[in-house]
């Protein structure tokens, strides 16, 4: 039986396929743990280290544009909402999202996805003129090479959260996109200075759930955190392997929900269950089409992508679930 290397974040919902309940048909799964997950994407992209992978959706599109012989199945372990994840300096004087235009905004990569969603929302719900910011990075894109020339990179080692403490910068965006982590993505890197209690920065959208529960009923998109990937090659051996890893994910996450079926073991994917008021890690390629649309919309717009259009998923069956 031929083994299948598959590096995966840390979800209960995949836990099943990794511990081998939810098979692989004519395979054998072998995880490898990467901690934090963001650092197997860039391994995935520039090396091809793993059979299966997770990887940050805007860096799957980016590979795939330049070459990199990757294809991807339409199972997206990981989704969040990115209105509340926008933080304004104290005293920057930012009260609405065009108010950042002229001024300078942190994120841990331009490609990251985080930044991708949230500025689009910028643009597309509030009319912000994206190049009129300047985006401070501290860390380098997964794929290379597409860098807008209103980016600028930190080269004195400070991190981002700690430039907009001292107001250098005018917003920021949190967690492993921004301000909650240093450095590079290894182990540790979350050790990012915290904020003294005196010097709160603030949220842009103070509802974030309200507006956020709001763009989704409108839009119908529920943003892309990560999509699988396989090699290339291994599909070309065998062009079932997409739809066999499919049914397998599929399979995983069935086996957790008898167990957890209100998803109480991860509050977060509970709470957001309840904002869309359906299953918060959907699969599938329809239930996931305006998402999917907005994402390449998104990275084409803020140039990441030429605007070619190519098949994005390996052939294979889908049902939605």
């Amino acid at each position: 039986m031929e083994h299948l290397t598959v590096a995966l974040g840390d979800y209960p919902h995949v836990a099943p396929l990794l511990e081998g309940r939810a098979g692989v048909d004519g395979y054998a799964v072998k995880p490898v743990e990467v901690r934090p997950i963001i650092a197997a994407y860039r391994r995935m992209i520039r090396d091809l280290e793993f059979d299966v992978c997770e990887l940050a959706p805007v860096s799957y599109l980016m590979a795939r544009e330049a070459g990199v012989p990757i294809t991807a199945i339409p199972v997206f372990i990981n989704r969040r909402f990115h209105h509340g994840d926008i933080q304004c300096a104290p005293g920057s004087g930012v009260v609405v999202p065009k108010d950042l235009e002229g001024r300078r905004v942190g994120v841990r990569a331009y490609s990251v996805s985080t930044g991708v969603w949230g500025r689009g929302v910028l643009s597309e719900e509030y009319g912000v003129d994206l190049g009129t910011i300047t985006w401070v990075i501290d860390d380098d894109d997964h794929v290379e090479g597409r860098v807008p020339a209103n980016v600028e990179r930190v080269t004195d080692g400070r991190s981002l959260g700690s430039l907009l403490q001292t107001g250098e910068l005018a917003a920021a965006f949190t967690g492993n996109a921004g301000t909650g982590r240093a450095g590079a993505p290894t182990a540790g890197w979350e050790a990012a200075t915290p904020a003294p209690e005196t010097n709160e920065a603030y949220p842009l959208f103070p509802d974030s759930d309200i507006i956020e529960r709001d763009h989704y009923l409108r839009t119908g998109i529920y943003p892309l955190h990560s999509v699988i990937v396989v090699r290339t090659e291994l599909v070309e051996r065998d062009p079932e392997l997409p739809t066999k890893l499919y049914n397998a994910f599929a399979e995983s996450k069935r086996l957790y929900l008898d167990e957890d079926p209100n998803w109480a073991a991860q509050p977060r994917l509970a709470k957001q269950a309840r904002k869309i008021g359906g299953d918060p890690i959907p699969y599938g390629l329809e239930s996931n089409k305006a998402s999917i649309e907005a994402l390449q919309r998104f990275s084409r717009d803020q140039g990441l992508l030429d605007g070619s259009e190519s098949a994005v998923f390996a052939d294979g069956t889908y049902p939605d679930c």
